[in-house]
């Protein structure tokens, strides 16, 4: 009782603080965009629509409504909670009338597959990468390797993008150009195929920055570490190289590697923006793209929402799940 009284309740208190304040802040920027969603659903409509101006007036109050901006901003704030306990986030704009949680339900996938796989892959490679550039820091390879991933480490991820669609979709066609598959939706291998083909690029392109950034930071935490009085008492005894490698050097800094890793799973919400614009692939980032060049404020709330619930989640798991990582860390 002590335990969830002093260590657990203080962090869920937390989580609702931050899951609130993300909320609001998200209900507030799409009404600072200098495009009405209501001017712009009215002129999408044909003039010869509406021939009576009631019609026209009468139709304006029913499109905000539905979007939930009706009446001063405090009551669609309001309103716009009692909206989402219910779990509503009403329709999205660009595709009306599909609501905004099943656009999102049909994007997460894709998103989900490109970032869970390259997140995971280059999480891997930038740790046992890293930690063996900094236990070999003489080494040939090491040094290569090194001054590879520090190369591509600055460079943007829509360059990168790009360069890789130019090489590999451009000159030599290896490749699809842009989006997330071809043929019907199935279970058949062709069109498994078709979707790993369109992933290819997207996902090299994220595993490759990935990788620099998280082999950047996995040797410099190796390299604090393999100083330290306990390291050289294992080389003193004589123990493997392996062993040092692994249980001493990998296992401990693996504190700060597990928090990236969750961060960047909870993170996956937002969708890679970036990357997926530059694709055409058909992600939560590609949505929500188009959801802020059409002002849709209820995709761009329900894409923001998930993203400010997934990254608050992973970091509540993370302080839970610390001592399972590192017995140095207590509850008290």
């Amino acid at each position: 009782m002590g335990l969830v009284r002093s260590y657990i309740v203080p962090r869920f208190l937390q989580w609702l603080v931050v899951v609130f304040v993300g909320v609001t802040v998200t209900f507030i920027i799409p009404r600072l965009l200098p495009i009405n969603p209501v001017e712009e659903t009215l002129q999408n409509v044909s003039a010869t629509t509406f021939t009576d101006p009631r019609a026209v007036a009468d139709f304006r109050k029913a499109i905000e409504e539905l979007y939930g901006l009706q009446g001063t901003p405090l009551e669609q704030y309001v309103r716009f909670w009692e909206r989402l306990l219910r779990g509503d986030l009403g329709p999205s704009l660009s595709r009306f009338p599909t609501p905004v949680t099943t656009v999102i339900r049909n994007a997460l996938p894709w998103t989900a597959g490109l970032l869970g796989t390259s997140i995971v892959i280059s999480w891997v490679l930038g740790l046992v990468l890293g930690t063996l550039a900094a236990y070999y820091p003489n080494r040939l390879w090491t040094n290569l390797l090194a001054n590879g991933l520090v190369t591509i480490y600055p460079i943007p991820y829509f360059i990168l993008g790009l360069l890789l669609v130019i090489i590999f979709a451009f000159y030599i066609p290896i490749f699809p150009l842009v989006g997330g598959a071809s043929g019907t939706p199935s279970f058949s291998l062709p069109y498994i195929l078709s979707i790993l083909q369109h992933a290819f690029l997207p996902a090299l392109s994220l595993i490759l920055l990935g990788t620099a950034f998280r082999f950047i930071m996995a040797r410099a935490l190796a390299g604090t570490i393999i100083s330290s009085d306990y390291v050289a008492y294992a080389e003193i005894a004589g123990l493997p190289k392996r062993t040092i490698l692994f249980q001493y050097l990998m296992r401990n800094s693996l504190l700060p590697q597990v928090t990236d890793l969750a961060l960047s799973l909870g993170a996956m919400f937002e969708g890679a923006l970036i990357t997926e614009v530059v694709f055409s692939y058909p992600g939560i980032g590609y949505a929500l793209y188009t959801a802020i060049l059409q002002a849709d404020y209820n995709l761009i709330l329900g894409v923001t929402l998930f993203s400010v619930v997934g990254v608050a989640t992973a970091a509540l798991l993370i302080d839970l799940s610390y001592p399972l990582f590192d017995p140095r860390v207590r509850h008290t």
